[in-house]
């Protein structure tokens, strides 16, 4: 039997923020068993954990591919190593993944920070067919190794957003992450996610996107810490702080099942 979990992250309250699977094993398994768990929990993502070198090897799972960052997930993957007696309080969660060593920390207010890789954005040339599945044309659009990243007008705006998923899910890139500078003050700017490319039409809260809104509205705000909001149905804060060529972004989580895979 392997031990499961379902982790609402980016929360202190259950079914808000965004919900991950955590599947903690012994040892390295198939990446295909992985992907259909993964399809099974049908979650945005599903977290596979285990011991390796002295580390932990954490890997990330859509319902259809395997992710090289997420945020959310690996929030979640610390939360229950410390929540199940894996780790002592107080010591860092050091995980190995597809973009290199990433840490997690717990913090004296209830929350975990995490310290991964700054993911900035260069502008780009707007093409029409992302205009064409937005339904609007950009203030700014930029992009990274994953993502799109599209300014638009107003808070409203990105609220209001009825984008098409077909035409998304043609575009070239991971997802497309939707923002603007909030409207009113409790948080800083605010998005939403898009990734039907990789079987995610919206993601409730995403924690890597927040790798490049960091030093977006960074640079734009002149501050270094910052507070998003993730305007999906569900909701969710991220709090972020950038740190050279690194974010920390800190969020809580709640765990609201336990399980087992029996197979």
């Amino acid at each position: 039997m392997k031990p499961i979990y379902m982790v609402d992250s980016f929360t202190s309250e259950p079914f808000r923020g965004n919900p991950a699977a955590v599947c903690l094993l012994d040892k390295a398994e198939d990446g295909q068993w992985m992907q259909q768990v993964a399809a099974e929990m049908n979650v945005s993502e599903t977290a596979f954990v285990y011991p390796e070198a002295g580390l932990w090897r954490l890997r990330w799972f859509t319902p259809v591919v395997e992710e090289r960052l997420c945020g959310h997930a690996t929030l979640a993957a610390a939360h229950i190593l410390w929540q199940s007696g894996r780790l002592q309080p107080g010591e860092t969660a050091r995980f190995m993944t597809l973009s290199g060593q990433l840490t997690a920390q717990q913090n004296g207010a209830g929350g975990i920070t995490l310290d991964f890789p700054s993911e900035p954005v260069q502008p780009v040339e707007t093409e029409q067919a992302l205009i064409e599945a937005l339904g609007l044309i950009p203030r700014y659009t930029g992009r990274n190794r994953l993502d799109l990243l599209v300014e638009v007008d107003s808070e409203q705006t990105v609220r209001q957003l009825r984008p098409d998923m077909a035409l998304l899910a043609k575009l070239d890139c991971r997802g497309v992450i939707v923002t603007s500078r909030a409207a009113g003050s409790g948080y800083d700017f605010v998005s939403r996610f898009f990734a039907p490319m990789d079987g995610i039409s919206e993601d409730p809260v995403t924690g890597s996107a927040h790798c490049a809104l960091a030093p977006y509205w960074g640079k734009r705000l002149r501050r270094d810490s910052l507070v998003g909001y993730q305007a999906s149905a569900r909701g969710g804060y991220v709090a972020v702080q950038l740190a050279g060529d690194r974010v920390r972004l800190t969020g809580e989580a709640v765990t609201v099942m336990k399980g087992s895979l029996e197979v």
